[in-house]
Parts: structure tokens; C-alpha cells; sequence
């Protein structure tokens, strides 16, 4: 949340040139505070687990978040009970006339099947469209961001010869946008995938910019550039213990997995995993929330405009 100062007070000025968030007294008292409402349309098999690691990250925030869980009607969910769906979710046509401040889009294991051959493909290219002119701000993460990359941008994804599985050290490419406020300048971040997309893509379209990458894992974090659509291409949300749940269970299909990079104590997957990425986890929730949908997104969703020119 801002600190509300005088807009006349001397270090407003020092404040602001650091990116330390400052609101003057002027401003604060014409703003219209309601709860936020966030879509989040889960595509992940393992539904249950990954509504748990996404509210807990959306939770971090003295704002009142109502959050809509979505499913698509086109695709047949197998690893979650119908009860659950039923009680807890609405698909999308049930949503399709309604607008929401922001929209977070899964990852889901389908990377290695082209995207038109994914069977809730048209689907999803309907909530896609649907989000420019009803949701003000949209997260995608891993498959969802390539998936809106390409839908969106025509941006491609490249296969890997090896599963990009691990926790990897990133750098910030640039620092000057709010997504990244807090961030130190290398961070680590959980990657579990098998296909990436590429820098001189993105920097090659208009539009687009990448804000933190890896050397060993490419690119994690892009934006549009008026930061309405933000693209995370690792898995931040994870628990500490879901990169080993999912090579015990590699590991248990027969597959040659190696374990999880940087994960386990000295790449030993009999020890304990550490958990050193939840810091910058709750921070690019917590500043997606407050700067982009917080901020920007007008009292009245019926005004959420197609177009907004850059944050300042």
C-alpha cells in the first residue's frame, strides 16, 4: 500500500525518483476503494494443489481480492473429482458477460502438443479475446504465457533436447517497472518444462519487452508495454515440495529424470529441498495486485478500456 504524504512534502520528490511507492494527500482522497475481482481459469491437472499455491500468493495483500475459480467446458477434467469442480467452479460461458479487474491463466502438461492440436485450443482462444475487453490485467504463467504469446503475438515455442527442471538463478533486465519493485537483482525461481520461448523473439515484436531472464533457464518474466499482460514463464506459485512430487512421480513412470536442478542439498534427492523463491513469489503477486489492477483499473469495470498507454 502507498504512504500518503503531502504532495508538497520535499522527499516526495527523493521517494518517487527511488520507486518507493508514495500517493499525495490529493490523490487519496478521490480514490474509490471496492474488493478486486480476480478470474483465475486453473488448466493445471492437479487443481486442488494449484488453487492452494495461487490464493496463497494472492492472499498476501490488505486488499479484499473475491476470486472466480473457471474451467473450460471443452475439456474433460481427470485428476480432479466433479464434485469439486461443481461446488468450486464456473466455466466460462457461465462468466462470459461478466468483467473483472484482473485474470491469472494457469500452466498446464500439454507444452509438447502444438497448440491447435491441444483439445481445449478454441476454447481458450475465446477466453483470450474475451479478457482484452473485459479483464483489465492478466498473469499468465508457463504454458498459459506461451499459449497467449502465440495466440496474441504469433510469438513461437521451441522444443528443449532436455526438461527444464529446477530452481535457476535470474537477473533483472530492467529494473524501472513496477512488476519487479522489491526484487533484488538475481533471484531464484522454479522452472518445470519442456519447451521455451526465446528473447529475440519477444524483442523483435512491438510491444513487448523481457524484464528478467536466466542464463541456464531464458527467459522468465515479459510484459506488454503497457504492463496489462504479464507473462511468467516459470512456476513462482510452487510449495516447496511439488518439483520433488513431480520427479517422485517421473521417477516412478520409468522415465530417465534427472533430479531437479539447484533443488535438493548437493543434487541430493534423499535430503530435504530448501525453499528460497517464496520472497520474490509473494512480491510479483503482491505488486501485480497493488500497481497494475489496484491502481489502474477504473472503479466501474464497465469502463475497463481496450487500451491504456504505458504506467508512468
Amino acid at each position: 500500500m502507498p504512504v500518503v504524504i503531502p504532495h508538497t512534502l520535499p522527499a516526495r520528490a527523493t521517494l518517487a525518483s527511488e520507486n518507493v511507492f508514495v500517493m499525495t494527500d490529493t490523490r487519496a482522497v478521490h480514490q474509490d476503494i471496492r474488493p478486486l475481482r480476480i478470474a483465475i481459469l486453473n488448466l493445471m491437472p492437479t487443481k486442488i494443489n494449484t488453487e492452494t499455491q495461487l490464493l496463497r500468493l494472492l492472499g498476501n495483500t490488505p486488499l479484499q481480492v473475491e476470486i472466480s475459480l473457471l474451467r473450460l467446458a471443452s475439456h474433460e477434467a481427470k485428476n480432479t473429482s466433479s464434485e469439486h469442480l461443481e461446488a468450486f467452479y464456473v466455466t466460462f460461458d457461465e462468466v462470459r458477460e461478466q468483467k473483472f479487474d484482473g485474470l491469472v491463466i494457469t500452466g498446464a502438461p500439454v507444452e509438447k502438443l502444438p497448440f491447435e492440436d491441444v483439445d481445449y485450443w478454441p476454447e481458450l482462444c475465446t477466453v483470450l479475446d474475451w479478457s482484452v475487453d473485459n479483464v483489465f490485467s492478466t498473469m499468465y504463467v508457463c504454458w498459459g504465457a506461451q499459449a497467449a504469446l502465440y495466440h496474441h503475438y504469433g510469438v513461437k515455442k521451441y522444443p528443449l533436447q532436455a526438461k527444464m527442471f529446477g530452481v535457476f538463478s535470474h537477473r533483472l533486465a530492467r529494473t524501472e517497472p513496477q512488476i519487479v519493485r522489491g526484487f533484488d537483482e538475481v533471484f531464484l525461481a522454479p522452472h518445470s518444462r519442456h519447451t521455451e520461448i526465446r528473447a529475440e523473439d519477444i524483442g523483435s515484436t512491438q510491444g513487448l519487452a523481457v524484464l528478467a531472464e536466466s542464463d541456464a533457464a531464458g527467459v522468465y518474466l515479459a510484459a506488454t508495454d503497457d504492463m496489462r499482460r504479464i507473462f511468467v514463464t516459470g512456476h513462482p506459485e510452487y510449495e516447496w515440495d511439488t518439483l520433488r512430487e513431480e520427479y517422485e512421480r517421473d521417477v516412478a513412470l520409468g522415465l530417465d529424470q534427472p533430479p531437479p536442478t539447484n533443488y535438493f542439498p548437493d543434487d541430493d534427492p534423499t535430503r530435504e529441498p530448501v525453499m528460497n523463491w517464496r520472497s520474490h513469489a509473494f512480491l510479483l503477486y503482491a505488486n501485480w495486485l497493488n500497481y497494475y489492477v489496484y491502481q489502474r483499473t477504473p472503479f466501474s469495470l464497465q469502463a475497463i478500456p481496450d487500451h491504456c498507454d504505458p504506467p508512468d
